[in-house]
């Protein structure tokens, strides 16, 4: 089984960016946990970090056909990108949101998700544990699918 790890814009910020919201652990330190959690599950995880929405939707569009499920922080996009939203319809890759804090107890601008509605599931507030379960709810979604 594959899957596709996506982080969005300034997450390769982690670990130095506003510590007391996102914490102090960085992506790499993030990804590698992950990768090793997806071993003990038999999956290959690819991770990818882009700043530029462009990339993003290049990434996700070169998974098509060759992704079983995408894991994705859009970041700052998940509310204002039509465009990586058309693009994970547009290939039709079960993807679950996720975010390190809980977007619904911050700002209001980021109360409004272009992704959420069409994922299988929203993992938000956990940190980095975030990702974890994101991971495993993705992996049970396609594993109880097939």
């Amino acid at each position: 089984m594959q899957l596709l790890l996506i982080n969005g814009p300034n997450l390769n910020l982690l670990g130095r960016r506003e510590t007391d919201i996102y914490g102090t652990t960085n992506l790499e330190s993030i990804e590698e946990e992950l990768r090793g959690k997806a071993i003990k599950e038999n999956v290959d995880l690819d991770c990818f970090q882009s700043n530029s929405e462009s990339e993003i939707v290049e990434r996700i569009h070169d998974s098509f056909k060759k992704v079983d499920g995408i894991l994705i922080n859009a970041g700052a996009y998940t509310h204002t990108s039509i465009a990586i939203r058309d693009a994970l319809l547009g290939v039709s890759i079960p993807y679950v949101e996720l975010h390190l804090s809980n977007t619904y107890a911050r700002e209001d601008f980021r109360h409004q998700s272009y992704l959420s509605d069409k994922a299988i599931g929203l993992v938000s507030g956990f940190g980095i544990m975030s990702y974890q379960l994101a991971m495993q709810g993705l992996l049970n979604h396609i594993r109880t699918s097939n």
